[in-house]
């Protein structure tokens, strides 16, 4: 009697355990999904994002679909109106392109300069994994999906040196603005991320070698690059 209780209380915690993680893992799929589609401009700047149609596309019921676009609202992407729903959120206008340029000049070469100041050999083990995902990743299922990829983990590189620095106010101003991945809609191009990755490098080499001067030359040059790159988005 006592092995027949064990059994069943053992079979309630597995399915305990798995209407906890199968909901998660099916919101979690629907995110990436739309993630993708934003990022690629599958979906359009603007353009509204049908809960109904999505549920049917996807094969889900609607909770898993509202819960991944309040988190995409969350982070910047897509925006939600009253009686009207959800849509992406528009493209952003050449002066606010520039504007944030400006701001992260001022911000983030300094940044780094503290990053190099407190880095450690397990902070700096923490940007070599970000930058191996970078330029590594799993196989990407096309070209679209290889270019979201590639600007989360490159939202992750900057964050983690923003944490190092340990400034939380610039970091959280930073993030607020959901700068990488706005930017990272702008335009997908080879260039965009080929130039990127050899110019991560260049930060690295700073932080191993502990070299805040270095550190903070390097990511001005980089923020520079970005923006002089992105810039033809507005031609």
């Amino acid at each position: 009697m006592e092995g027949r209780r064990a059994s069943v209380s053992v079979a309630a915690e597995r399915d305990k355990r798995a209407s906890v993680i199968r909901p998660t893992s099916v919101v979690e799929s629907v995110y990436d999904s739309i993630y993708h589609r934003l990022m690629s401009l599958e979906i359009a700047p603007g353009a509204r994002i049908p809960i109904d149609l999505f549920a049917r596309e996807l094969g889900v019921s609607q909770t898993p679909i509202r819960e991944a676009l309040s988190r995409l609202e969350r982070e910047g992407l897509v925006r939600k109106e009253h009686l009207i729903g959800y849509s992406a959120a528009p493209q952003w206008a050449r002066k606010q392109f520039e504007d944030l340029y400006a701001f992260r000049l001022l911000i983030e070469p300094e940044a780094a300069r503290l990053a190099a100041v407190n880095m450690t050999p397990e902070a700096l083990q923490q940007l070599e994994t970000c930058s191996a995902d970078m330029g590594q990743g799993g196989p990407p299922v096309d070209r679209n999906t290889r270019y979201s990829r590639f600007a989360r983990a490159d939202a992750q590189f900057h964050d983690a040196i923003l944490k190092i620095a340990g400034n939380d106010i610039i970091r959280n101003t930073l993030s607020n603005q959901h700068i990488h991945l706005h930017i990272f809609r702008l335009m997908f191009h080879t260039r965009v991320t080929q130039e990127a990755l050899q110019e991560h490098e260049d930060l690295l080499t700073a932080f191993r070698a502990n070299d805040p001067k270095a550190a903070f030359e390097a990511m001005r040059l980089h923020i520079e690059r970005s923006r002089d790159r992105l810039l033809s988005a507005f031609e």
